[in-house]
């Protein structure tokens, strides 16, 4: 029988990381004030204490996301500028999906882009006109390149 790594979730500053429970181990004998990333951040807290999800949580999200859509090839740049997804954008969407539920965007090819969440269910999604919004932008990996300083703690220009 093969041994899988565990994982842990370990926050440091506000900030929630997804990282193996060996790394995590190991990662002990580092003072935390030298620490600056453990893992993956897959989110943070706000200061009102709220979790935010960042564009880290997406390969977890798309193995398991109930509900997705696909974007054209048109529209996948447009996405990844941050802008919500249109209905002329939207490629496929999977069967029963809610409005205002959260959703993965993934490209044509299967290669996940980012998430928001849905503005209308998908039987409301056919009857849009091509211009009315059916997606909410959240996040996207293009935020990695826009939100560069963020991302990475301990990066000051």
């Amino acid at each position: 029988m093969r041994k899988y790594p565990r994982f842990r979730t370990a926050s440091v500053d506000e900030r929630v990381y997804y990282v193996r429970e060996d790394i995590m181990k190991r990662a002990t004998s580092v003072a935390r004030d030298q620490l600056v990333s453990l893992g993956v951040c897959v989110g943070k807290f706000t200061h009102s204490d709220k979790f935010r999800l960042t564009i880290g949580a997406l390969e977890l999200l798309a193995a398991h996301a109930k509900h997705k859509m696909w974007v054209k090839p048109t529209s996948e740049m447009s996405f990844l500028y941050g802008n919500h997804l249109l209905k002329s954008g939207l490629g496929r969407i999977t069967e029963n999906t809610p409005a205002n539920q959260g959703v993965v965007v993934f490209s044509m090819s299967d290669v996940p882009l980012g998430f928001g969440v849905a503005a209308k269910s998908t039987q409301d999604c056919r009857k849009l006109d091509a211009s009315s919004i059916v997606a909410f932008h959240q996040a996207d990996v293009g935020e990695y390149l826009r939100a560069e300083d963020d991302m990475v703690q301990g990066k000051k220009e």
